[in-house]
């Protein structure tokens, strides 16, 4: 069965088949670098990963771009009038803008190592891509599609109009935007729908010199364009973004790209939706704008988060919550509990046509996969599976049932999370082990002498910690959550 994508530049699920046989090119907008990601951010990041393992199970070979965005990303749709959202930090701050973009970056890798993304092939600054910007800007200039502006033509501005595509992908019309402008307009524009390629301030902290003046700094749009085209080539395979970057930001990506090179600058258009907390928006006011190490301060693991994340089809809406990371983590609960049953299975009766109850799961996953990365669809066939099993399965411990399909179902269970990457929780090393198993001989010794406040205590350290206590006959045992 072929792969499909709903493509929003064509409005439509397509046929996807790369520019080149048996290679992908793909490019991710990835952070923006002044404060930390959050969960909401991490639904486009994980898409692009999850999107990745799909094409790499199907035999692809995927060049993965996902950029950092260190300079020249404004607080407003029209960054004329906003302010650069790493210079109003560090301003805001008082730190050093490179040093905030460092710091923010490194915790970004971290988290999604922690979440266990697999690492693109390049991830790459736009401060350190300047000198490709601006052969973009200058071309661009030199074939009309740009024009200089302000004193001593410092500033640069992308001419909409010489574009005709503009506004294929959003469907956004030149004459709309004209008549939905506000009242005030840059002067400096000669269309209210142009967009800044390169501007200038001497205040600006980041700042470059060129045939434009000392004190230049990048439009937000120029650098994905710029960035792209050095690591991937003219025409990508596949650029994806969260639904927000739609426009005006990959609109105008494909206008300065195409008027650049003449080529289509990319072929599918993948866009996540926005992610809602409690049913509700996410905002700094209502407190609720989550991390990865609020996540686990709960008491869940990085690889609970993903889950949640990837199990839900990237264009529904999804709303992110503690019941659901909850529900997350019982699934893997589930899924890891059933795989070590059958780790530790012991000769029994044969489950008669198993062999095609499997195939008929990994077809069903395919299926889901194939279509428009339905992970719903995809995880269902895999906990369907489970279901049958256990049917079929006499309870009792240890599992009953031939080793060959107990094998059999444990490198299905491989094969699925191939793609999720959900099992296997980390290993602890010796230090942490032997703090827990103190921990829970000190909870054993509180309840022992009814100090129950303490031995609650205990048991939700452990928590946060991942870690689940259970009491058995003549005492307690633990394990990852």
């Amino acid at each position: 069965m072929p792969l499909s994508l709903y493509n929003s530049l064509t409005r439509r699920k397509d046929v996807f088949e790369p520019l080149v046989a048996g290679q992908v090119r793909t490019y991710t907008c990835g952070p923006t670098v002044y404060q930390r990601p959050h969960v909401g951010n991490y639904r486009t990041f994980l898409f692009a990963d999850f999107l990745r393992r799909v094409l790499e199970r199907r035999g692809y070979a995927v060049n993965q771009v996902m950029n950092v965005t260190d300079v020249g990303h404004f607080t407003a749709d029209d960054e004329d009038r906003g302010e650069d959202k790493l210079e109003r930090e560090a301003r805001q701050s008082g730190k050093d803008p490179w040093q905030i973009s460092r710091e923010i970056t490194a915790v970004f890798e971290s988290d999604m190592k922690r979440l266990r993304a697999r690492p693109p092939a390049v991830r790459p600054r736009a401060t350190d891509h300047i000198p490709e910007m601006l052969e973009m800007v200058k071309g661009l200039v030199a074939s009309g599609h740009a024009y200089r502006a302000g004193e001593g033509g410092r500033n640069v501005y992308f001419a909409v109009d010489r574009f005709p595509g503009y506004g294929k992908l959003s469907g956004n019309r030149l004459e709309a935007l004209e008549a939905g402008a506000r009242v005030e307009v840059n002067p400096e524009k000669k269309n209210a729908a142009d967009f800044a390629l390169w501007k200038s301030d001497p205040r600006h902290v980041m700042k470059w010199p060129s045939e434009f003046g000392e004190h230049g700094f990048p439009g937000w749009h120029i650098e994905c364009s710029a960035m792209a085209r050095r690591y991937l080539g003219d025409t990508l395979d596949i650029h994806t973004g969260g639904e927000d970057l739609l426009f005006p930001h990959h609109e105008c990506e494909i206008a300065q790209s195409e008027a650049t090179t003449g080529k289509p600058f990319a072929r599918f258009w993948l866009h996540t939706k926005f992610l809602s907390v409690e049913g509700g928006k996410m905002s700094k006011s209502l407190g609720n704008v989550w991390s990865l190490d609020d996540v686990v301060s709960w008491g869940f693991q990085p690889r609970h988060l993903r889950f949640l994340l990837q199990r839900v089809p990237y264009r529904a809406p999804m709303s992110f919550s503690r019941g659901a990371l909850e529900d997350a983590k019982g699934a893997i609960e589930r899924l890891e509990v059933f795989a070590a049953e059958l780790r530790g299975a012991v000769d029994g009766p044969k489950i008669d046509g198993l062999e095609d109850r499997i195939a008929r799961a990994k077809a069903e996953f395919d299926a889901g996969l194939d279509d428009d990365l339905n992970a719903a669809a995809a995880s269902a066939a895999v906990f369907e599976l489970v279901s049958h099993v256990r049917a079929k399965v006499a309870p009792g411990s240890p599992m009953k049932l031939p080793r060959k399909q107990a094998d059999a179902l444990l490198a299905a269970l491989e094969d699925f999370d191939s793609v999720f990457d959900v099992l296997h929780a980390e290993e602890l090393g010796d230090d942490a082990k032997r703090e827990i198993d103190a921990l829970v001989a000190e909870r054993q010794a509180a309840r022992a002498r009814k100090d129950f406040a303490r031995a609650d205590a205990i048991r939700g350290e452990l928590t946060k910690k991942g870690i689940v206590v259970e009491d058995v006959a003549g005492g307690a045992r633990w394990r990852r959550g």
